[in-house]
């Protein structure tokens, strides 16, 4: 496999089509943050395989593609500086995920060891430190994480060991008058997962008890708000007597009555946790994965249900795409808002077929099997 490869974007000029449509989506960002809805789930299989799934929302298409990185490349951090080179790290481990704006930049997917990877919008709290010359040569920016721990890293205990060792800087984009607001969450086939912020109290660690990731606020507020659903239950509630009446229940669900359906980022934590912990064990990996799309299904978002008006434009959150990552297998599954049906791809054999970072569209387009002849 040839090495040493360079990953930059630097050289992009402020004048191309592409730095151009950049530039005009990352006004959009500017006006949506609040809207932004994405849903994370982990899924334990009774064979002790794990598979991490999520998905997207936006409030227009970012063109995500899936970006491969073999191992051996050389990535410079801090590149959508314009003004500032950050640090060089060869990538131990090759990678793949989705990408967006079409940038050499992975938000969401996994490497050839099987640690995963998401980036989910945390707008508001969201904080990092100021990018100064003395913590230039260990600052990565809140965009690049995904390259930086995917690339390097095979568990999430080397993950957070690691995270001492650099500084998360946010990287000011002037289209937008900020940087991109992220946490995120990383885990390991062993298992182990992990959500990682920071905000003005710091960088904080927590572990993903609950199987759960969504957006604002904390990740330790959405447990303690748990507390409030703790009467919710997977069976359905026999009847009550009332004074002299017997009040019988409506039908069935009843043992989830209470559990709140808006889309929130709270209230979609809730739904999470009520769904990936009362699944019904899946035998093995693959059975994970299909029960992990089935759950997801819950959180689609259709187009029109969430807008927002801007400088008389109005923006809807919808649904871009939908993954999820075998980590026994290393094994990534996605479909999108107009590709219905789930495909994959084999991390550790799509690695090896290339010597360089490439490319792969993302869209297959939305289809239809006719069975009539089937009769």
């Amino acid at each position: 496999m040839e090495t040493n490869m360079r990953l930059s974007c630097k050289s992009i000029p402020s004048r191309t089509p592409l730095a151009r449509t950049i530039a005009a989506c990352l006004v959009l960002m500017s006006t949506i943050s609040s809207t932004l809805a994405c849903t994370g789930i982990v899924l334990q299989s009774v064979d002790g395989s794990t598979v991490a799934a999520r998905t997207m929302e936006f409030g227009f298409d970012i063109d995500s593609n899936i970006y491969a990185v073999p191992a051996g490349t050389e990535i410079e951090t801090l590149q959508l500086n314009p003004d500032v080179s950050g640090f060089t790290y060869t990538t131990t481990y090759g990678f793949l995920g989705a990408n967006g704006l079409d940038m050499p930049i992975v938000f969401d997917g996994m490497n050839t060891e099987g640690l995963y990877f998401g980036a989910f919008y945390f707008a508001g709290p969201a904080k990092f430190v100021e990018l100064t010359d003395e913590n230039r040569e260990k600052a990565v920016s809140s965009e690049e994480m995904g390259n930086w721990i995917l690339g390097q890293f095979k568990t999430v205990a080397e993950v957070q060991a690691a995270l001492t060792n650099i500084e998360v800087v946010g990287t000011y984009i002037k289209q937008i008058n900020g940087f991109a607001p992220f946490h995120y969450a990383v885990t390991d086939a062993t298992g182990e997962s992990i959500v990682i912020e920071y905000t003005k109290q710091g960088l904080a660690v927590y572990r993903n008890t609950v199987n759960v990731v969504t957006n604002n606020p904390a990740y330790d507020w959405h447990i303690t708000n748990l507390r409030n659903y703790v009467g919710l239950q997977t069976g359905n509630r026999s009847e009550v007597t009332v004074g002299k009446e017997v009040i019988a229940p409506m039908g069935q669900g009843t043992g989830m009555l209470g559990l709140p359906g808006d889309m929130t980022s709270p209230t979609r934590f809730v739904r999470a946790a009520a769904f990936a912990n009362s699944a019904v064990p899946a035998a093995n990996s693959s059975e994970a994965v299909f029960q992990a799309f089935h759950i997801l299904n819950t959180f689609d978002i259709p187009k029109g249900a969430i807008r927002e008006r801007d400088q008389g434009e109005t923006l809807t959150d919808y649904t871009l795409w939908t993954s999820a990552a075998d980590t026994a297998n290393a094994t990534y599954y996605f479909k999108t808002y107009l590709t219905q049906a789930v495909e994959s791809i084999d991390v550790r054999a799509a690695i090896a077929s290339i010597t360089k970072p490439s490319t792969l569209t993302m869209e297959s387009g939305f289809s239809v099997k006719d069975r009539t002849q089937d009769f």
